[in-house]
């Protein structure tokens, strides 16, 4: 199947899925919420609107979704901006959970966004290890589990030969031809679409040429809290060990440890918080390859276990 074949009849199965929005009333107001448009076994489902006008319903939805303008432009409104944002072709726009959104445009040829739509659960377990690099990027997908109308999104500009739009153009080839093992064959360009992502969203905003030495280390720590260690962090910045640890006991007054703890439980309580993660499955996502030394360091810092934490 060819990629204009495949884009054609993924757009005329599009009106076809269950998009049907339910009226629920959200911070003392009328809204409404999209639920799971695809089938219940689904993880990833592939989708493609393809028209001339859309003027979609101010909404919000209960999956993470991924947008993209594969031919010409669109508006998204956006409840954070309370305005029409313009989604240029080949631009990206990532929602969370429950973010208001609708795609709205016109034009006298045919409008083609690419979506790719992740369950929550499948998110979390499957992706968001590998996303966790960067702290900003952790907590724009973790922090809607928290605040249920978090209104942050994610805007991205990539060319025509990005790989984010040959993958995409891979997914919707597979998806329209849907086979047994369609799924698993998704799951692993649904990893490498979302690292080039992450890859570019840490381009975008990295500023870390302008701080201070101490504030980047402390960064990078919080990036890598799993495998962060004295020795890899001084490696990293090309400085000898006793000097990070001079630095940092004089710039913060706490020692590595003290900021790598600091860095693991702030971690761990945002995925336990914010995740139907195990408190096993946290403990090695934090770099606790044993459990017990986890609920040890849990209770140490935070005075309760983890359980006990979430019935106070």
């Amino acid at each position: 199947m060819q990629i204009e074949e495949a884009i054609r009849k993924l757009g005329n199965d599009f009106p076809h899925l269950n998009w049907a929005f339910v009226p629920e009333t959200i911070r003392e107001s009328d809204e409404v919420m999209s639920y799971w448009p695809g089938e219940p076994q689904e993880d990833i489902l592939v989708c493609v609107l393809k028209a001339r006008q859309v003027n979609e319903v101010f909404h919000r939805q209960d999956f993470f979704f991924l947008n993209f303008a594969y031919r010409r432009d669109y508006r998204a409104l956006s409840a954070a901006s309370d305005n029409l944002l313009t989604i240029k072709e080949n631009d990206c726009y990532i929602g969370q959970p429950f973010s208001g959104y609708a795609i709205r445009g016109e034009s006298e040829e045919d409008i083609v966004i690419i979506g790719v739509l992740i369950q929550r659960d499948t998110f979390f377990r499957e992706y968001l290890s590998a996303l966790a690099v960067d702290n900003a990027l952790f907590h724009f997908f973790l922090d809607p589990q928290t605040d249920r109308f978090s209104e942050n999104r994610i805007h991205l500009t990539f060319g025509d030969a990005h790989p984010v739009r040959k993958i995409l153009e891979l997914m919707v080839l597979e998806y329209a031809d849907k086979k047994e093992d369609t799924q698993a064959v998704l799951k692993p360009m649904t990893l490498a679409l979302l690292m080039h992502i992450a890859r570019a969203y840490r381009k975008e905003s990295a500023k870390t040429e302008s701080q201070a030495l101490s504030d980047r280390i402390i960064r990078y720590i919080g990036e890598y809290p799993d495998k962060a260690t004295l020795g890899t962090t001084a490696a990293h910045f090309s400085y000898h060990p006793n000097y990070i640890s001079a630095l940092l006991r004089q710039k913060t007054g706490r020692t590595f440890s003290e900021i790598l703890l600091e860095q693991r439980m702030d971690r761990a309580l945002a995925l336990l918080k914010g995740t139907s993660l195990s408190v096993e499955e946290v403990s090695a996502m934090v770099g606790y390859q044993d459990a017990s030394n986890f609920y040890r360091a849990f209770r140490a810092y935070y005075h309760v276990s983890p359980r006990e934490y979430f019935r106070v």
